[in-house]
């Protein structure tokens, strides 16, 4: 999760989904029937209603591989952009798929990222977990300038392709020669998970505290099947 945002643990998102089914039937029953559906009363989709659309190779935004959410979510489905947007950015498909995999703990329904985002403002969106302050640092000059951080729940294209500037911005931030015993991609993915200051801090050999410490091993554990998507 960028920018060094905690969200809530597996348990916690299955919490708040049961919170957030419950509260739209409430929104529903109290007259708000014609809602759109980007109105927060609006009724979510159910996951095996939303189709799986592929997305246009030739459209800019798309990457060959389904763009829209879909029912089920496995990062793997997304090689086709991750490789695209990696080479566009000029960072590691495997580092970004790997991202993918550590982000992919919670629920990636965009009436849920939504709901929990109108309690939590501060909330990240999408597959990628990209925090708005984020997103809005990254886009400036990139082939997604024109895009809003709103959207990233409903296009994952756009998500991925977000994350692959962020991880480039990131990697121009870093020393060439860090003190730590970590690689440049590891340390880019704590930057992402922990934010750029504390990245640069353990760049300089600062101790990892537990919850960076909790994403490295993560990365670690997703690099090997990260790197067999990505072939």
């Amino acid at each position: 999760m960028s920018e060094g945002k905690k969200g809530p643990g597996r348990g916690g998102w299955l919490a708040i989904i049961v919170a957030v089914v419950i509260g739209l039937g409430l929104v529903r029953g109290n007259g708000h029937d014609g809602a759109t559906s980007a109105d927060p009363s609006a009724a979510a989709p159910s996951a095996a209603s939303i189709p799986s659309a592929p997305s246009d190779p030739s459209d800019p935004s798309g990457g060959g591989a389904p763009s829209k959410p879909s029912g089920r979510y496995d990062p793997a489905d997304y090689a086709a952009p991750v490789r695209q947007y990696a080479a566009e950015a000029g960072v590691d498909p495997q580092l970004l798929m790997a991202i993918l995999y550590n982000e992919s703990y919670k629920p990636h329904d965009p009436e849920l990222e939504r709901a929990w985002q109108r309690s939590k403002p501060d909330a990240a969106f999408g597959i990628a977990n990209m925090h708005r302050a984020a997103f809005d640092d990254t886009k400036p000059g990139r082939p997604f300038a024109s895009r809003q951080w709103e959207e990233l729940p409903d296009d994952r294209n756009l998500a991925v392709q977000a994350a692959a500037w962020h991880l480039h911005d990131l990697a121009a931030q870093l020393p060439a020669h860090p003190s730590a015993p970590l690689t440049r991609n590891e340390l880019m993915a704590l930057g992402y998970n922990a934010g750029a200051g504390n990245m640069l801090a353990f760049a300089r050999g600062v101790k990892i505290g537990s919850q960076a410490q909790s994403y490295l091993d993560r990365l670690r554990d997703n690099w090997a099947k990260s790197g067999e998507a990505v072939k």
